[in-house]
Formats: C-alpha cells, sequence, structure tokens
C-alpha cells in the first residue's frame, strides 16, 4: 500500500482543525485553548500540505 508522504498528516490536521472549531463553537472549553487547538491543526495541514507538494513525483 502506497501512501504518499505528507498524506497522513494533513488528514489528521483537518480532523483536529475540525475538532478546534467544534469546540469553540459549543463553547465547552475556554476559546483559547480551542483555537489553540484549531491552529494546531492547521500546522499539520501546512505541513503535510508542504511534503505533498515536494514529493509529488515520488510515486508516480
Amino acid at each position: 500500500m502506497n501512501v504518499r508522504e505528507g498524506l497522513i498528516p494533513t488528514v489528521l490536521g483537518t480532523v483536529v482543525t475540525t475538532a478546534g472549531v467544534t469546540l469553540r463553537a459549543k463553547k465547552t472549553i475556554d476559546p483559547a485553548i480551542a483555537w489553540g487547538i484549531a491552529g494546531f491543526g492547521l500546522a499539520h495541514v501546512v505541513l503535510g500540505a508542504i511534503d505533498l507538494v515536494e514529493h509529488r513525483n515520488r510515486f508516480s
């Protein structure tokens, strides 16, 4: 099974970002913590996307 490098961090970052924004909308925790979780997820999305672009021809 070939998984492109950067795909897992990108998908994981999307899930974490969604969780952070959802926690913010439901107001279940402090907004600063919710935005911190969302920011952590966004960082993973960006780093994963950089890997996807950098290694886009490796498995094709």
